[in-house]
């Protein structure tokens, strides 16, 4: 079993007189960010010129530089921007003004398993991946909580490099829920295929089917809003507390029935060997092919927003939007601007 560690196993004080350049200043960037500062670290903010990310990160007490500059003055480089961006700007930015003995760092391990940056000997490659969204990162430390981190090492050019990236994970936060050691190999695979098959593919291609069968079966589409996508949340919130038998038990007896016996009619082994194509083409590095190639200057997105464009268009959206007006609490809107 991996190791977990936590705050008594971490060394902040190893980060007394470093740098941290933190490459990119939005979700996680600006959570780690600040929550690095508070733990009185040296932070400074490394941007594209023009990034309109720039004053907001001087208004929040940062040192704003280009990525090069912020790479040459730092220690410790966490790259924070769009996983089809980074090799371009290392290879411009960082990989130019990178001096032995530096740590770079990633929250994500997609540009080093699948070979797109590749790091010269002398430096540490680590990864400290939160696993929750840069506004949670942020409200937790907040609140003297955190959110659990993964923990890797790539590379240890100094002997230090695990001591050094946990101490990273107690400075945003992380170590005070827990931090599980991986690899950069297991994070990719696992986080590719979780996002792909559960958390956003599979959970919103079964909600938007839902929504079909109901209203293709003359339902009303609010009805059908209500019933399969507006309660996820409660599901997933319960499962999030208290895991599947803690929602059983808050659920009504018809609800757990019903979830028993039809569960193994939708998810059945034709579903789980579509899963496991799914891993494969993760694992063989197939899909990062296809992503970067569509994301890459000669491919222009085009994939990408003519199926973000689809999406958008699913009567299940304009239904939603309707619906989500009559939430008291949402702050849909506020989401979506940041």
């Amino acid at each position: 079993m991996a190791k977990i560690y936590y705050q008594e196993d971490c060394n902040l004080s190893l980060l007394e007189g470093k740098t941290i350049a933190i490459i990119g200043y939005g979700s996680q960037g600006h959570a780690h960010a600040l929550n690095l500062k508070e733990s009185g670290c040296h932070v400074i903010i490394g941007l594209y010129e023009g990034s309109k990310s720039w004053k907001r990160a001087e208004e929040q007490g940062f040192e704003v530089f280009t990525a090069a500059e912020a790479a040459k003055q730092a220690d410790i480089i966490m790259i924070l921007i769009n996983d089809e961006k980074q090799a371009k700007m290392y290879k411009e930015d960082i990989e130019p003004n990178l001096e032995e003995g530096n740590m770079l760092m990633f929250a994500h391990g997609f540009n080093i398993h699948f070979g797109c940056i590749k790091p010269p000997k002398f430096v540490d490659v680590t990864m400290i991946a939160p696993k929750g969204p840069g506004h949670t990162v942020r409200s937790e430390y907040q609140a003297g909580k955190g959110v659990p981190c993964l923990v890797a090492v790539e590379q240890d050019a100094t002997g230090k490099a695990l001591e050094m990236a946990l101490a990273y994970a107690l400075g945003i936060g992380g170590a005070r829920a827990g931090v599980l050691e991986t690899t950069f190999r297991t994070e990719t695979e696992t986080d590719l295929f979780g996002e792909q098959a559960v958390l956003c593919g599979g959970v919103c291609a079964l909600m938007q089917a839902g929504f079909e069968v109901l209203t293709e079966a003359g339902y009303d589409p609010r009805n059908a809003y209500f019933e399969c996508i507006h309660e996820m949340k409660l599901i997933v919130d319960l499962i999030y507390q208290s895991g599947f038998s803690g929602m059983r038990y808050s659920i009504s007896n018809t609800a757990e029935y019903g979830d028993y016996v039809t569960g193994p009619k939708l998810i059945t082994e034709d579903t789980k060997n579509a899963m496991r194509k799914i891993l494969k083409d993760i694992q063989d590095g197939s899909f990062a092919k296809e992503f970067l190639l569509d994301m890459s200057d000669a491919g222009g997105q085009v994939h990408f927003k003519a199926m973000r464009k689809l999406a958008q268009e699913h009567p299940s959206e304009k239904v939603g939007e309707e619906i989500r007006k009559l939430y008291s609490w949402n702050g849909e809107e506020k989401l979506l601007d940041n």
